[in-house]
């Protein structure tokens, strides 16, 4: 897959949110979750003042977003690292507050076409599913590995799978004959345990499963957890956070976090709230934003993300 095939979700939208904060000499984007550069490279071409620092843990994913912006020059800083890792990736680069920061969240569109990777439900591969090959356990390992009860566990807290039980005997069952290896097997375990009224609505039956794995092995809601506060705290006063999420596991943590920080932490009846207790963030979505008819159309990855920003007004106390 090249970089350039890539379309962004909702590109106008974040545009139009991060570029009002975009457009004085030196202004940085931190895009805490790069895939293929394409938000990225439009903030870039849009914003001539800024420059960005691009984070992302999958090795191929950065290459090629490299090679699609390297004819920005030194506009666009690569860093192979998790999101949660923003405090670091910008101490290394000597950069002390960020005007923005986005998170495009979930598997990205190359890693679902790469079947060899392990995402897909829909072909045969190796049960991998890490967004780093380099470092991790697999999908395998955590199928193989956990214990029914923690098998249990992942499928109901991940994939809110109402099945896992079930699902997970079937799991249990199946590897004290052999290892799990395939995602193809795994399929058939799963669309075998769910009753046939079920599989014939909510979309395939692995969708839920394959979720829950690839969260675990990747950590994915928690480094959410820690990489929000962190971006926040990287966002110099004025600066904005957006991010896109793709189901409600996120979009609730993104909720909690923005919605938190957006509040005063003194009681409602007091008549004037102290100097360091004003709330730090200001909401600049109503809720969560959704995708249009137009854009899902054009787009069919924008069917289920939710879109939330904010504006830190002020440092921490």
């Amino acid at each position: 897959m090249t970089a350039s095939r890539h379309v962004p979700v909702l590109l106008d939208r974040i545009l139009a949110l991060v570029s009002p904060v975009l457009t004085q000499p030196g202004s940085v984007l931190v895009d805490a979750t790069l895939g293929l550069g394409g938000h990225a490279e439009a903030v870039l071409d849009r914003c001539p003042q800024a420059r960005v620092v691009g984070i992302d843990r999958d090795p191929r994913a950065l290459e090629l977003a490299t090679t699609r912006l390297a004819p920005f020059g030194d506009r666009f800083s690569p860093a192979h690292a998790v999101y949660d890792e923003i405090p670091e990736v910008l101490a290394g680069l000597g950069i002390a507050r960020v005007q923005a920061v986005l998170f495009d969240l979930g598997v990205s569109s190359m890693q679902l076409d790469e079947t060899e990777r392990g995402f897909a439900y829909r072909a045969d591969a190796p049960l991998d599913m890490r967004m780093d090959p380099t470092r991790g356990p697999t999908a395998a390992d955590v199928l193989n590995t956990y214990s029914a009860d923690q098998l249990v566990k992942v499928l109901r807290q991940y994939g809110e799978e109402r099945f896992a039980p079930r699902i997970v005997r079937a799991i249990v069952a199946a590897r004290e004959q052999q290892s799990l290896t395939s995602s193809a097997a795994l399929v058939e375990l799963i669309r075998a345990s769910i009753p046939a009224a079920a599989r014939r609505t909510g979309g395939h039956p692995a969708k839920r499963t394959f979720q829950a794995l690839r969260i675990e092995v990747n950590d994915e809601l928690g480094a959410l957890r820690r990489a929000l506060p962190a971006a926040i705290d990287a966002l110099a006063v004025g600066g904005r956070i957006v991010v896109m999420s793709y189901q409600s596991l996120e979009d609730r943590i993104a909720k909690q976090v923005l919605v938190t920080r957006s509040r005063t932490d003194v009681p409602e009846d007091l008549p004037v709230v102290p100097a360091g207790h004003e709330p730090e963030l200001r909401l600049l979505t109503r809720g969560a934003e959704l995708a249009d008819d137009a854009e899902i159309t054009a787009n069919p990855r924008a069917a289920s993300v939710r879109v939330r920003a904010a504006e830190r007004l002020r440092e921490a106390a």
